[in-house]
């Protein structure tokens, strides 16, 4: 059974580099993980997941109102993996 984790807490809390921690922990077991995080126009750099201190990770976007079940089952048809990992997950809509 597939379980769901909601980390949340206020800015600069470390909530992107625990993600980033736990995703670096998979891939060092051997485990195949799904990086991703909203797409925003006006930032600089897409498509990547950084905290402040430096660690980043190449990850997909999703926009507002993106169909997310939808893209997730193409990547996993595509390419299966063990984890999912999601970053703004404020910016998810139903």
């Amino acid at each position: 059974m597939a379980k769901l984790y909601f980390h949340y807490s206020t800015m600069n809390a470390g909530k992107s580099t625990l993600l980033l921690q736990a995703a670096h922990n998979y891939l060092e077991r051997g485990m195949k993980t799904y990086l991703l995080t909203a797409h925003f126009g006006h930032r600089t750099v897409e498509g990547k997941i950084a905290s402040r201190i430096g660690v980043e990770k190449a990850a997909d976007t999703f926009a507002t109102g993106e169909n997310l079940y939808q893209k997730i089952e193409r990547r996993l048809s595509a390419r299966p993996c063990d984890c999912i990992f999601i970053d703004e997950a404020q910016f998810l809509e139903h």
